[in-house]
């Protein structure tokens, strides 16, 4: 019990992590600094970070190098990861960062539709139905239905160009190089988002970085963007499994959309609250329903084969 405990622990901590990233980004926008700098200060204080776990964890123990090509394959998935926060952060430019975060997880039904194209195995009713009512929770809680401004087109398009390559992020995370020591992969992926970040803002980086206080921000956006989360991740998922994993990530909703309220002031009605709670239930929904059928599996073959049962 302390062991999956722990588990929780480390995994809510990470989705805590990711969840306070726009709030930060937003805020110091608001103190002048520039969003491109922000997020290229961010991936390479990870990139210096990893790199040293990966030489001191080398010097204690032996951890063998990826090979020329596991390493280039890294760095090219790391491009999706990179893509992520630079299309995430511009379309919170634009819309509320309670939206943002809610077009980013459309990563939810965008995942189910990737693993059919990869797997070409038939999606389950259960996998289209979460998708559905993330898409209907989605709706509540971007609030197009009663919105009485204007809504930023622009910003929904980038949202969702974030949530697509978060979803292309998300698959290199977990399928790409699984051999590899998951702190050397992170090093990489990370590597990769950096490569991205340069060529996304290119001379704009140059040309803005003006305040030394953009240093401080940037050191903070790495510390919980690109070092904490895989970190944490790497260390709690082992213990509880990915399914209760996968519910517990998605904490980063509601967090996210907490931490604008308390310090952008940014509103949220009480129907975007409920949109919220309705994504939050797909995710749950998924993934207990997959774990009971698992369980259920099991069940059966104990009954069927009852040598296997302790004597």
């Amino acid at each position: 019990m302390k062991t999956n405990l722990k588990g929780v622990l480390f995994v809510v901590s990470g989705a805590i992590s990711y969840g306070i990233l726009a709030t930060i980004v937003k805020y110091s926008n608001s103190l002048g600094m520039h969003t491109g700098v922000l997020v290229f200060m961010q991936y390479l204080v990870g990139v210096v970070v990893l790199s040293l776990i990966v030489k001191f964890k080398q010097k204690e123990e032996e951890v063998q190098n990826p090979t020329t090509s596991s390493k280039l394959k890294l760095v090219g998935y790391g491009t999706s990861v990179g893509l992520t926060s630079c299309l995430y952060y511009v379309s919170i430019q634009y819309v509320p960062v309670s939206v943002g975060i809610v077009l980013l997880m459309q990563s939810i039904w965008m995942g189910v539709v990737l693993e059919y194209i990869i797997t070409k195995r038939p999606i389950s009713y259960v996998k289209i139905l979460a998708a559905m009512v993330t898409i209907l929770g989605t709706v509540l809680a971007s609030d197009v239905l009663f919105q009485k401004a204007d809504i930023s087109w622009t910003g929904i398009m980038w949202g969702l160009a974030a949530a697509a390559a978060y979803t292309l992020s998300l698959y290199a995370s977990s399928n790409v190089e699984k051999g590899i020591l998951s702190y050397v992969r992170s090093k990489y992926l990370i590597i990769g988002g950096l490569i991205a970040v340069v060529l996304f803002w290119n001379t704009s980086l140059i040309a803005n970085f003006s305040s030394a206080n953009i240093i401080f921000s940037g050191v903070i956006l790495g510390l919980f963007g690109t070092i904490l989360p895989p970190l944490l991740f790497t260390k709690g998922i082992p213990y509880i499994g990915l399914g209760l994993a996968s519910i517990l990530i998605s904490i980063e909703i509601p967090v996210s959309i907490m931490s604008a309220q308390l310090i952008l002031g940014e509103q949220v009605s009480l129907l975007q609250w409920l949109g919220v709670f309705t994504i939050l239930f797909s995710v749950l929904m998924a993934n207990l329903k997959i774990g009971a059928k698992y369980k259920e599996a099991v069940a059966s073959r104990k009954l069927s084969n009852p040598t296997h049962s302790k004597s």
